[in-house]
């Protein structure tokens, strides 16, 4: 490949932003990587440049908990061809790396996924980086939408099951009261990314499960225990702990802004992470989509079933950065390490993407002046599918 420059665009660096430079791309096919910078009125004679017309060039989002987009649902489609045309309707709005997410369901199901998965990362298939299980061993109190007939206990076979090896990463989200004790730290480690979710764990069960090295909370406030004076739950817990990251869905529908302003505040930009917790409207032609047997609509930009339950949503990752900015006052670079960084290191890929940085992979998105996706670059790989 020939070494490429992205011009005209303003730069966003982890702890900064930079005008007049080019991006320097340069590597083979599908592993192109960061080269460095020059500015734009000195690029490398031999160089191909790429104008940009403005706007802004940052790292491509990175998305830990994606059920679905492109009228396709995970549980679904469990093959290859679900997860490709998953991660192509993602890719529309910016995001270049997701954990497809499989929700509760049954171990033959949970199998396929996983399997699909591998198979995915074998065929480098664009923007896949592994697998979330989200379920099926969560509590029945906390359940949301997810179908609790499908609700299994954690045990040695549930444990040799998620602890398969892979070629990417894999995250599991666990009711951590249910689990045996030394359940979490057998996942971690067999190299598994535990978090807790859909749980009536208190503070002190979640404290326990942080000693045996759960590393996340799956979507911050949904689903848990709350923050209460002389009980700080599953939210304290979160909170408190400098070792872990959390999701959120920044819809302003899941949680109240203010919520997320006062966790951010409480814990510090470097834990959170912004998720979609996106289900099949996203990127595609229908606004209802069937959940084991359940009819969910999209009504008000969020999914919801017949009662009114919170069925994931129809949130982008674009429309996340957006919102971090407008609805939590965050500046972009900030909304850039909630939106790439912090995944990256969640997932401990941050020596490979999530920023802009010489030695990384060319995972990149380019929004225009009013924060609309433009274009994105996998591996160096460009598509323009405007937002």
């Amino acid at each position: 490949m020939t070494l490429q420059a992205l011009s005209g665009a303003q730069i966003v660096l982890p702890d900064a932003i930079l005008d007049g430079q080019a991006l320097l791309i340069d590597g083979e096919p599908g592993d192109v990587r960061i080269v460095g910078l020059a500015p734009t009125g000195n690029i490398p004679t031999d160089c191909e440049v790429q104008e940009l017309d403005g706007g802004w060039l940052m790292p491509g989002f990175i998305d830990v908990q994606v059920n679905g987009g492109g009228d396709v649902l995970f549980n679904d489609m469990p093959n290859v061809e679900g997860l490709r045309r998953i991660a192509e309707a993602h890719r529309r709005f910016g995001t270049t790396g997701i954990m497809p997410t499989l929700i509760s369901d049954f171990p033959g199901i949970v199998d396929e996924a996983i399997a699909a998965g591998e198979e995915a990362l074998h065929q480098k298939v664009p923007g896949i980086l592994g697998v979330h299980i989200e379920g099926p061993h969560l509590n029945t109190a906390k359940k949301g939408i997810h179908d609790d007939t499908r609700f299994a206990t954690v045990d040695a076979d549930v444990i040799a099951r998620l602890s398969v090896p892979t070629t990417g990463r894999r995250i599991i989200t666990l009711a951590p009261e249910l689990a045996p004790q030394g359940s979490v730290k057998a996942l971690t480690e067999a190299g598994v990314l535990v978090c807790a979710g859909h749980s009536m764990a208190d503070y002190d069960q979640s404290r326990a499960a942080l000693e045996e090295g759960l590393a996340g909370f799956t979507h911050l406030f949904n689903a848990m225990t709350q923050f209460l004076s002389r009980e700080p739950g599953m939210v304290g817990a979160a909170l408190e702990d400098r070792r872990t990251h959390f999701g959120i869905i920044a819809d302003g529908l899941h949680v109240h802004p203010a919520a997320l302003r006062v966790a951010i505040a409480a814990r510090g930009l470097e834990g959170a992470m912004l998720v979609t917790d996106a289900m099949p409207p996203v990127g595609g032609m229908k606004d209802q989509f069937t959940l084991m047997g359940t009819e969910v609509q999209v009504i008000d930009g969020t999914c919801r079933g017949p009662d009114g339950t919170l069925g994931g949503s129809a949130l982008t990752m674009a429309q996340a950065l957006r919102n971090a900015m407008e609805m939590l006052g965050h500046d972009i670079v900030e909304a850039s390490q909630m939106a790439s960084g912090n995944p990256a290191k969640f997932l401990k890929l941050d020596d490979v993407t999530g920023a802009i940085a010489p030695g990384l992979r060319a995972d990149l998105v380019h929004l225009d002046s009013e924060y609309k996706v433009r274009t994105t670059w996998i591996g160096g790989a460009r598509k323009d599918d405007p937002e």
